[in-house]
């Protein structure tokens, strides 16, 4: 389900014996864009989601180019709210489907310029020709997982959401207390239920039921955390997961982490090499030298955005817990007596290194130099 691995080339390519469609997804209407190269493009508008209409404005494009049924249809559409199920029926139809990264489209740099969806499903038919004539680089082509592996991902993007909901809920009710010159250490936390009763008549009654209305909603959330928790770490000591497990027992290393990177990288991506995998999670350099002007403008932040903030986390825990290893021996000598600029600078640097120290350690069993292992039941979620 993966883009095509080999790409016709112009001369072993007749374009007139292809169909190629471009979709430009909306919430209420879906624009197509169909042509085989030689005709201008015909354009049709269907209701989102009405795959007997896509189906049925295929049959009309070929029809209209004089191309048999049984034509190669090529198509893509832009990663979105719609997520991968349209690239999965198109390939039980027969149809070869890219999903285009959106952010690698190439745009008009005018300062004004006409954008309609029509104009944007034209832009993705002619740059979906150019691919297919062998420009590999004209727009980078996600990688579709498949929909097991696609729902494997729920549970630690849900725990994500829930605890930022926590987080939130909990400064509102802060929030609110301070109103009132009214602090608390902790909100929900043991001795809540105690602090809640001596104070809570120093407040008026609207407030008074605001909070205890928000701190009912904090219990939910709060609830839905532990079980999700409990879920990863009853997964992982069962044994159903032994590489999240098997990842876990690093020092430094938690359950939740372990969970979060096996199931967004390492679980379903095959990297070739450590290039594929800093890119994969947007922590490469981006040059800008043009002429006498050379700059650095930091890492591209292109990729997976949770394992990269999560490897970032994960380097400075790995200082803390790994001291002795090579990596962390590393990290001081380069940068440790620098100033706090020059070591945010090298802790991306480190959380390059360690991603790949860990991919290397789940694909083949190597240990990183110097690394300490926990016992087998010591894992603890994070």
């Amino acid at each position: 389900m993966d883009a095509p691995e080999r790409t016709p080339h112009a001369q072993d390519t007749a374009i007139t014996c292809r169909l190629f469609v471009a979709f430009e997804l909306g919430e209420k209407n879906w624009k197509l864009s169909l042509g085989d190269g030689v005709r201008a493009p015909s354009r049709c508008t269907v209701a989102a989601g009405d795959t007997a209409s896509v189906l049925t404005a295929i049959v009309k494009a070929k029809a209209r180019c004089h191309l048999h049924p049984d034509t190669l249809v090529l198509s893509c559409y832009e990663a979105g709210r719609d997520g991968f199920w349209l690239h999965r029926w198109l390939g039980v139809q027969g149809i070869v489907n890219l999903v285009v990264d959106s952010a690698s489209i190439e745009v008009n740099r005018r300062s004004r310029r006409a954008k309609t969806d029509r104009l944007d499903a034209d832009k993705l038919l002619s740059m979906l020709m150019r691919y297919y004539a062998g420009e590999r680089r004209v727009w980078a082509v996600a990688r579709v997982p498949s929909a097991q592996q696609e729902d494997e991902r729920r549970v630690h993007r849900e725990l994500e959401r829930l605890r930022h909901e926590r987080t939130a809920h909990i400064n509102r009710i802060r929030s609110l207390l301070v109103l009132h010159n009214l602090r608390t250490e902790r909100v929900g936390g043991r001795n809540w239920a105690r602090w809640w009763a001596e104070h809570a008549q120093q407040l008026l009654p609207a407030l008074r039921a605001e909070i205890e209305r928000e701190f009912e909603r904090l219990s939910v959330v709060s609830h839905q955390v532990k079980t999700l928790e409990g879920y990863q770490e009853q997964q992982v000591r069962s044994g159903a997961q032994p590489s999240i497990a098997a990842l876990a027992r690093l020092t430094g290393v938690g359950t939740g982490s372990a969970w979060t990177l096996f199931k967004e990288l390492f679980g379903w991506r095959k990297f070739h090499n450590r290039r594929e995998l800093a890119a994969c999670l947007g922590l490469t350099p981006t040059p800008y030298s043009s002429g006498t002007s050379e700059t650095e403008q930091g890492i591209s932040k292109a990729g997976n955005r949770r394992g990269r903030w999560l490897m970032v986390e994960l380097a400075w825990c790995w200082l803390r817990h790994q001291p002795a290893s090579q990596l962390s021996q590393w990290f001081h000598k380069r940068f440790a007596g620098a100033g706090k600029r020059a070591r945010r600078i090298g802790i991306v640097a480190l959380a390059r290194r360690l991603a790949i120290a860990l991919w290397r350690y789940t694909e083949h069993g190597e240990i990183p130099i110097g690394a300490t292992l926990k016992p087998h039941r010591s894992a603890v979620a994070t």
